[in-house]
């Protein structure tokens, strides 16, 4: 009996921890959903290459930085075209909403080449990014609203030449990010086939690890007290990435011409004016899915007062 009481309470202790980490559970485009594996279970056909820790990847230079813990190849491929919306439901280990709500949300893509994503080994692929959301002009975070359970929307260039790549969305959780290595990176890669017949290919291209460092101004930050505007690490946005849509402001969104994107104004807070490209919208729970099964909701999480968020977030 003392055995089965230390064990069940050793779970329970583990439950705060796992749900306080989290992972994409859901894919869609177009319209149509694409359910993601839990974590090291593999039990679905999913185009979502599949991790299998809910937990962060940590450093700059770890090996998992491009598409998550020990993310595994998958044969299916989600199909999409030049300008489809793509939307990321990202939840907790245990199903519910995402824990965190300050950092940045960044899109990228890579080519697979005539092999395919299926072969592709995602730390020797060539990136370029497509979309990044920060702060909003309230002083909020575009993660917040993920922590309130809404999905992150992209727009995929509208110019973009077929084949297969892999669409990497990533938040950084900064709340721990005062010190070298605090930062959070939980990465995501989806295998799509863009159709069509455009020809856009990207202008630079980089290394998913080496486009960022540790001591990287947006990546070794004190959140709480920013001075001026939050620095995006990696590259400046792709001339693909074309006119999008902007980020979400105060419930209404905006078009944005990003194709002359500077790396000055790559810099800048996510604010209606900005030439940022995510969006946050609900859409997982009115799009068709591929699965029936739904994710557990969690009752809406609200933002810690400034003060608390500086007491707790060292024990995060």
């Amino acid at each position: 009996m003392k055995a089965s009481t230390t064990f069940v309470l050793s779970i329970l202790a583990a439950v705060p921890l796992v749900s306080a980490h989290g992972y994409v559970s859901l894919v869609t485009i177009d319209g149509t959903s694409y359910k993601g594996n839990t974590p090291n279970s593999s039990t679905l056909k999913s185009p979502i290459r599949m991790i299998d820790d809910v937990s962060p990847v940590k450093g700059a230079t770890n090996k998992y930085l491009s598409c998550g813990q020990n993310a595994q190849k998958t044969s299916t491929v989600a199909s999409a075209k030049p300008g489809s919306k793509v939307s990321f439901k990202w939840v907790n280990g245990v199903g519910g909403n995402w824990p965190h709500n300050v950092g940045p949300l960044m899109t990228y893509m890579a080519s697979c080449g005539s092999a395919g994503c299926a072969k592709l080994d995602s730390s020797k692929a060539a990136w370029f990014k497509i979309a990044q959301a920060g702060q909003t002009s309230t002083g909020t975070w575009a993660q917040a609203a993920i922590m309130n359970g809404e999905a992150v929307s992209v727009t995929l260039p509208t110019n973009i030449a077929p084949g297969e790549y892999l669409l990497r969305h990533e938040i950084i959780a900064l709340h721990t990010a005062m010190t070298a290595g605090g930062a959070e990176f939980y990465p995501s890669c989806t295998q799509i086939k863009v159709g069509g017949s455009k020809t856009g290919t990207p202008n630079a291209t980089v290394s998913l690890p080496g486009a960022y460092t540790d001591t990287d101004a947006g990546i070794l930050v004190d959140v709480y007290d920013l001075v001026g505007s939050y620095v995006f690490p990696g590259p400046a946005i792709s001339n693909l990435s074309g006119k999008t849509v902007a980020a979400v402001v105060n419930g209404t969104s905006t078009d944005s011409d990003n194709s002359a994107t500077s790396s000055a104004s790559e810099a800048a807070s996510s604010t209606a004016s900005a030439t940022v490209t995510s969006t946050v919208s609900a859409t997982a729970s009115s799009t068709a899915t591929t699965e029936d099964e739904d994710c557990e909701d969690d009752s809406e999480a609200t933002q810690l007062p400034r003060r608390f968020s500086r007491v707790m977030r060292s024990v995060v």
